[in-house]
């Protein structure tokens, strides 16, 4: 198998993010809806500038992928995914997965992108626990996550505070063993 054939779904496909790339990126950060569904930290802007910072030292650290989401069709990036802080002793790893682009949301496209990540964490790079964290507003992200065999594992009470409001924050995560038994 080929690590083509590896990163690539139905109709959508994982590669790295090019440089061409970096300008789609930071209008995504300008938005408001995505920024409070994709990150925890305050929604503020970011010039073309941090978010190549951003991507270069997710690069360079041997702690972490980003993949740019990309439709097979067109090759358009329509959202960003990866792991983060991987643990090579323990086999663990943070997973995140975001779409910047508003027509992608809601297509199922969510459900094929975390598929192909948790395939390659756990067959490629031998990963034992992927986890994550999600906002409790966040349902559709949620549903998502359950649906492909995330157990949420605890939750961070009035973790976040946003426009007024605190929000938990729930903790997901699923074992190599969970992966494979629903495949």
């Amino acid at each position: 198998m080929s690590i083509d054939s590896l990163l690539v779904g139905k109709n959508l496909k994982l590669t790295a993010v090019e440089k061409d790339d970096i300008e789609t990126i930071a209008f995504w950060y300008r938005d408001v809806n995505f920024l409070r569904h994709y990150d925890i930290i305050s929604a503020f802007p970011r010039n073309k500038e941090q978010v190549e910072e951003i991507i270069n030292s997710s690069y360079k650290s041997q702690y972490g992928y980003v993949f740019a989401i990309r439709n097979i069709k067109d090759n358009k990036i329509i959202g960003l995914t990866g792991l983060e802080d991987i643990l090579w002793n323990n086999g663990t790893a943070i997973f995140y997965i975001g779409f910047g682009e508003e027509e992608a949301r809601g297509k199922g496209y969510g459900t094929q992108v975390t598929e192909l990540v948790l395939n390659f964490a756990f067959k490629e790079l031998n990963l034992h626990r992927i986890h994550l964290t999600v906002l409790e507003y966040n349902h559709r992200a949620i549903k998502l996550y359950e649906k492909v065999g995330f157990k949420r594992e605890g939750t961070y009470r009035e973790f976040i505070h946003r426009d007024g409001k605190r929000y938990d924050l729930y903790m997901y995560g699923i074992l190599r063993k969970e992966w494979e038994s629903l495949r």
